[in-house]
């Protein structure tokens, strides 16, 4: 016999004046590393079309990161293949174990379930009061599935209100991500952390293994693209 129930994919926030709140709408980001870029200055007008951040990396002396949003799937295999085709790019080496893509998604606790989907993980990456970066992946225990949604609420709890406690400070903004699916290591949400300073940035990752999700329920973490951010989009090139 089949199954006629129909699924039901749309994001759900919480209830507002007791009416549900529900969007097929969510944005996807992309992080791209690459090495060998001696000036990034060359590579801006190529990105002038695309909703990013170009990162100067870290830990690698020609490096560089950039992560691009759009509301649309297809851009990622559309306009931003296209962009990694011109010529600027060829003297550049991808760093494909590097590449994290994910999607907004919706828990149903937002209050305001639009600007949590699209508006606010847009805010965070182009924020000029955030120059810095943490950008990670990260898989939970498959156990931790297993869990009776009673048993879930508080470990997650605890893991929130610790980033909410930094963001109130304005230490810390994140943009969170789900990638169930869409990436190679099997990896099932993206964590990027920005903010106005690094230290901030690594104290909450610090402090954040010794939650009980982290501590218990975490499988793999990383790896970590680090990053100072060059240029963004809305920002004219020197």
């Amino acid at each position: 016999m089949k199954d006629r129930r129909t699924l039901d994919v749309r994001e759900i926030g919480a209830p507002v004046e007791g009416q549900p709140q529900v969007s097929d709408r969510r944005m996807f980001f992309q992080l791209h590393a690459f090495t060998g870029c001696k000036d990034p200055e060359v590579l801006l007008p190529a990105l002038s079309g695309l909703d990013c951040v170009l990162y100067k990396d870290l830990h690698h002396p020609d490096g560089i990161g950039i992560v691009i949003a759009t509301e649309n799937p297809a851009d990622l295999v559309g306009k931003v293949r296209e962009t990694f085709s011109k010529d600027c790019f060829h003297q550049l080496t991808h760093r494909p174990e590097m590449t994290m893509t994910g999607r907004t998604y919706a828990s149903g606790r937002e209050t305001d379930l639009e600007d949590w989907l699209i508006e606010k993980p847009l805010r965070n990456l182009l924020s000029t009061d955030y120059p810095w970066a943490i950008w990670y992946p990260l898989r939970r225990k498959p156990n931790f599935y297993l869990m009776e949604h009673r048993l879930r609420g508080p470990i997650l709890a605890e893991h929130g209100m610790l980033g909410q406690s930094y963001a109130n400070q304005g230490l810390a903004a994140d943009i969170r991500l789900a990638c169930f699916g869409l990436d190679v290591n099997d990896n099932e949400f993206i964590i990027g952390l920005v903010g106005p300073e690094l230290h901030p940035l690594s104290r909450l990752i610090q402090d954040m293994r010794g939650t009980q999700q982290t501590a218990e329920h975490i499988d793999s973490l990383g790896p970590f693209f680090v990053g100072h951010v060059f240029w963004r989009s809305g920002e004219s090139s020197s």
